[in-house]
């Protein structure tokens, strides 16, 4: 049955042309051209990668997140500016009309690189990202190290005690009885601690001594390379940096294991005392001098705000990239953008600075899987291919090449 009704019912209700077009303008409004160099969304072709022979590789889904949009081209970014920050050289900028004579030599600047700063949480420490971090020190690929009292005792202890898995919802209340730890789904039992207090009070004794004796003068960073010298294990990241000469600044040392343990040293011998100063020094003339920085910022606080502190005294870093979870609404260095530190000076103002919004354990892998191990697999593939080793301690060059 059709139904019928003319425009003369009184049920009919009747809308004025103008209101009618003025939703269709709404609805469809002519749209600027964007510019032809703007790249198009597209995500990774899966039904390419498995009919090639290479197959699905690692290295390929990396690059197709440059333009799949949200935080994978966060990381996409991430990625190219960690490139841009290894490439950098001398030679990339004009000579200075006031250049020390012994840096206008082309061949000269082609060796000096961009300095890079790797600063991280003690949380990192405490998961399996450590082995990633430990990774970069130990190839000397990173030449300044920033992070908290807990990103240097974690390291340590995990020489001598394991820390093991859980789960977010344990009961503290229980765990409290039984003497673990929590961190966030990682449990280390309090015995862990112990041993460290174990391992580490002699060596504050003969540290002590040496202080009183030889006028030997401690910093954060000069007992973190003693320790790392001490601790004599290939796991730790604070061993690699003690061998390769690469410093490790912690400017809240006391905020930790490491301070309860200098609490109650401070008893036995009163004292023994380390020097702020000196380390804050060393660390901002470690920006200073430098012809280029970049900074690589894996969480927030202490180690954030330190390592743009220090580039702000050579009027910003040159590079960055920062991987956190934190947002800007309360106003917290953690959480602020890049753009922020641009105001401070402490990011350079023709920068590039990028920040991915993510938990580092799952985001760094793959920041360096598709960066610093990519050349390692080169270098680990040539090695192989003429019979030359890649030196240092041989380990893992079959394990490397896996990494595309």
């Amino acid at each position: 049955m059709q139904v019928s009704v003319s425009m003369g019912s009184p049920d009919t209700v009747a809308v004025p042309p103008s209101t009618h077009e003025t939703a269709k303008t709404a609805v469809l409004l002519p749209s600027d051209l964007l510019p032809a160099e703007t790249p198009t969304v597209q995500g990774f072709d899966w039904n390419a990668a498995i009919s090639s022979p290479e197959g699905v590789t690692l290295h390929g889904l990396l690059g197709s997140y440059l333009t799949t949009g949200f935080q994978a081209t966060n990381l996409g970014l991430a990625i190219k500016e960690i490139e841009r920050m290894r490439a950098w050289r001398l030679n990339d900028v004009p000579v200075a009309t006031d250049e020390d004579e012994d840096l206008i030599d082309p061949g000269v600047r082609a060796q000096i690189k961009c300095k890079i700063f790797l600063a991280y949480t003690s949380n990192l420490i405490s998961s399996g990202l450590r082995e990633t971090l430990r990774f970069l020190v130990e190839h000397k690929m990173v030449d300044v190290v920033v992070t908290t009292a807990g990103g240097v005792e974690e390291d340590l202890i995990k020489c001598l005690a394991a820390t093991r898995l859980g789960d977010f919802t344990m009961a503290g209340a229980e765990l409290r009885k039984r003497g673990i730890n929590r961190i966030g789904n990682l449990l280390v039992p309090n015995q862990n601690y112990c041993l460290f207090e174990d391992w580490l009070t002699p060596i504050l004794h003969a540290m002590a001594t040496e202080q009183t004796a030889d006028g030997q003068r401690w910093t954060p960073s000069r007992l973190i390379e003693r320790l790392g010298r001490e601790i004599d294990h290939p796991d730790s990241i604070c061993y690699w940096a003690a061998k390769h000469g690469i410093p490790v600044f912690c400017p809240a040392l006391t905020d930790g294991s490491l301070g309860d343990m200098l609490y109650f040293f401070s008893y036995k011998q009163p004292e023994f005392a380390i020097d702020m100063v000196a380390d804050i020094r060393r660390l901002n003339d470690e920006a200073v001098h430098a012809k280029a920085t970049g900074m690589i910022i894996l969480g927030g606080g202490l180690v954030k705000h330190h390592t743009c502190n220090a580039n702000l005294m050579r009027n910003g870093a040159d590079f960055a990239v920062f991987v956190n979870t934190g947002q800007e609404f309360d106003g917290s260095d953690s959480g602020a953008r890049p753009d922020e530190a641009v105001s401070w000076g402490k990011v350079r103002a023709d920068a590039r600075p990028i920040k991915v919004y993510g938990d580092a354990t799952l985001v760094f892998p793959l920041l360096v899987a598709q960066t610093f191990a990519k050349d390692e697999v080169l270098t680990a593939r040539k090695g192989m291919g003429n019979g030359v080793g890649t030196g240092g301690n041989g380990v893992g060059e079959c394990k490397r090449s896996r990494i595309e």
